[in-house]
């Protein structure tokens, strides 16, 4: 729930998945890697420290992406002037123009059907009350659609006529999202749904065609069940789809172009995510997949003859064409690593001719290509490395299995090992922890990890218990017991690095944003012989303050998943490591946002107050002007050039002429 960062390698998958519910079409999980066959590649071309921390966040970034209606244009988010803005491109690639120009960060765009107006959602230095605006394409003019500093709107979707758009609305007070339709003749709102519970949330509004009814996905806040929805516009009544009973997920992904059918994504038939689909009048379910692994469904095409899903194998996504007459599904002949279509509501073409979507892996930076579906060919639109960033410079890592300490899991790790790395036990490593905890370690492109690759660190990237990509049961491991098993399938993958002959094992350093900031704080509490340094980014350490202080969506997820917060009293101060900093041996570096809605900055200044009331190593810095994670470039520079130079300080690389200062 805290997403922050995530990244990840390269397996192959299998060109085509049946219409099968008896068996798996897809890879099955490899066995316990031997950390003693892990081995750094010899590259005599490789130029040691030459990717700069700056170089590395000057790589430009791209976000969110909306097909023109013509097809002949893209819109997308990016951060090439220093900002997260709206920027155009010709679908045929081609140079970038920025079409909005603004100091806050921007996301989301959705261009109408009409051509004249691009919706998108901004908000305040990171705050998270976002704003839905309109700018036009053609002239730059921007309006600002709701103007409510207390109340967020977002995730914008245009109805198939452009006049209205469907958005989430949540008072800063509330936990629920609710869908409101903003009529753009009548300036006009009506809610679509109205008194949601505290613990539920209303997300993703889709469209029929007709544009008389919206499907929509009810989640309850701990995570584990939710339920798929159908509302007329007009009266705004909404009618259950997917009743069940026990905990299950079901998310609806699109509406066929006859409004019969719902494109869904569920874990119901076997614990894992697959797609399929569900007939309106009926509710009846047919499923498409059945596989062990995280399928996502896309979208129907135009002419409704094909669905498109994506399969992540093990932190590596490829793009599926479902053929709805043969029931046969092929791969895209995209890049290795992750590919997620993109494109708006919908990742096709109006004409179906084209589908976008991006590609990111561990050397390259997400980028947007374009697939055509008569040549089967894809081309490249945006370029996101710059000069000076080789990729030859960087590191593919290894995808690494380890056995958790209490032996009920196989945990997936991500092992990056720099090129040239002796096997003498003098190496330094750090273990970089995932936010979330509901997220993954995938196959992108992580600068700050690859800065380290090159300056001579090992790095491994855990999917402790409470990742998702693993099936419900693994996602669910970790409930009431946040900071408990997490944790130690953290230190068992310290076990098995410490295993390779690679490092010394007085050099390993723990950093971690978000949850993963939080399971970085407890590790320098629960284990703190283990580690030399620590950076935790954006974290929160007091179970009682955070709960206390953090947005009311946190607040209701947190409850629902560590329980209440007097009858497990014992626990919360178990698992908050503000309780235990007495124990800490190793230096702290902490960052954090002075916005940050779901790790407020007051989490990092309890850690640094009372490690410097005990006469502890400790340095933070707070940017004022961010939020859960740092949007502006020149933030991003200094706060990853702080974590460098911290680290260089306290864990030098094996042959890094660096020394030591407090």
């Amino acid at each position: 729930m805290r997403t922050f960062i995530s990244f990840a390698i390269v397996i192959v998958m299998s060109t085509i998945v049946t219409e099968s519910l008896t068996a798996q079409t897809l890879p099955a999980p490899p066995a316990i890697t031997d950390p003693k066959q892990v081995a750094s590649k010899p590259n005599a071309q490789v130029e040691p420290r030459s990717l700069t921390v700056e170089k590395l966040y000057m790589t430009r970034q791209v976000g969110r992406a909306t097909w023109s209606p013509d097809g002949k244009s893209i819109a997308f988010i990016s951060n090439m002037s220093g900002r997260n803005n709206l920027w155009l491109v010709p679908a045929e690639g081609g140079w970038p123009v920025q079409l909005t120009v603004s100091d806050q960060r921007q996301t989301a765009p959705a261009w109408s059907p009409d051509g004249k107006w691009i919706a998108y959602q901004s908000d305040y230095d990171g705050d998270e009350q976002w704003d839905i605006f309109l700018v036009s394409p053609k002239t730059g003019k921007v309006v600002n659609l709701t103007s409510t500093r207390e109340i967020a709107e977002s995730d914008a979707t245009w109805s198939p006529d452009g006049r209205y758009l469907a958005y989430l609305v949540k008072p800063k007070t509330s936990a629920a999202h609710e869908i409101d339709v903003y009529d753009t003749a009548m300036r006009q709102v009506m809610h679509l749904t109205t008194n949601t519970p505290q613990d539920k949330g209303n997300f993703n509004p889709i469209w029929s065609k007709d544009g008389k009814y919206i499907v929509y996905t009810q989640s309850q806040a701990k995570g584990t069940d939710s339920n798929i929805f159908i509302a007329d516009v007009e009266t705004a009544k909404s009618t259950l789809l997917t009743s069940h009973e026990g905990e299950q997920r079901y998310e609806a992904n699109d509406v066929s172009a006859d409004g019969k059918q719902v494109l869904f994504t569920s874990n119901a038939t076997n614990g894992y995510r697959n797609v399929g689909r569900l007939e309106i009048s009926t509710k009846k379910l047919s499923w498409l997949t059945h596989d062990k692994w995280e399928i996502r469904g896309g979208e129907f095409s135009p002419d409704g003859k094909h669905i498109t899903f994506s399969a992540n194998v093990d932190g590596n996504e490829d793009i599926y064409l479902h053929d709805l007459a043969t029931a046969k599904s092929s791969v895209l002949p995209t890049p290795k690593g992750v590919n997620e279509p993109a494109g708006g509501h919908s990742a096709f073409t109006k004409d179906g001719g084209r589908l976008l979507y991006y590609h990111n892996g561990s050397t390259a930076p997400s980028d947007l290509w374009a697939y055509t579906m008569a040549t089967g060919k894809s081309h490249q639109v945006t370029h996101s490395l710059v000069a000076g960033v080789r990729s030859e410079d960087m590191v593919e890592p290894f995808l690494v299995h380890y056995p958790s300490r209490d032996g009920k899991w196989t945990i997936s790790a991500f092992l990056y090992v720099p090129f040239n790395m002796a096997r003498n036990g003098q190496n330094a490593a750090i273990v970089y922890i995932h936010g979330g905890p509901t997220s993954q370690t995938k196959n992108s492109f992580n600068r700050f990890v690859q800065y380290a690759a090159n300056q001579g660190y090992m790095v491994l990237a855990p999917n402790y218990r409470g990742s998702t990509g693993y099936g419900k049961e693994f996602q669910q491991a970790n409930l009431f017991d946040m900071g408990g098993g997490d944790l130690q399938d953290v230190l068992a993958g310290v076990d098995w690095i410490k295993q390779t002959g690679h490092l010394d094992p007085k050099k390993i350093a723990v950093v971690g944003g978000s949850y993963g900031g939080y399971l970085s704080m407890m590790s320098v509490t629960k284990a703190p012989d283990v580690w030399a340094a620590g950076v935790p980014i954006v974290p929160f350490v007091n179970w009682f303050t955070e709960i206390e202080n953090e947005d009311p969506v946190l607040q209701q997820s947190d409850l629902a998943t560590m329980g209440d917060v007097v009858k497990n009293k014992a626990l919360y101060e178990d698992r908050s490591p503000i309780n235990f900093i007495d124990q800490i041996k190793a230096p702290l570096l902490l960052l954090a946002g002075g916005h940050d809605p779901r790790c407020p900055k007051s989490e990092t200044q309890q850690v640094v107050d009372a490690i410097r009331k005990r006469g502890g190593t400790v340095d933070y810095k707070i940017y004022e002007n961010e939020g859960h994670g740092f949007a502006r470039v020149e933030n991003q520079i200094d706060a990853y050039q702080r974590v460098a130079d911290f680290l260089l300080a306290h864990v030098p690389p094996a042959d890094c002429s660096c020394s030591l200062t407090e």
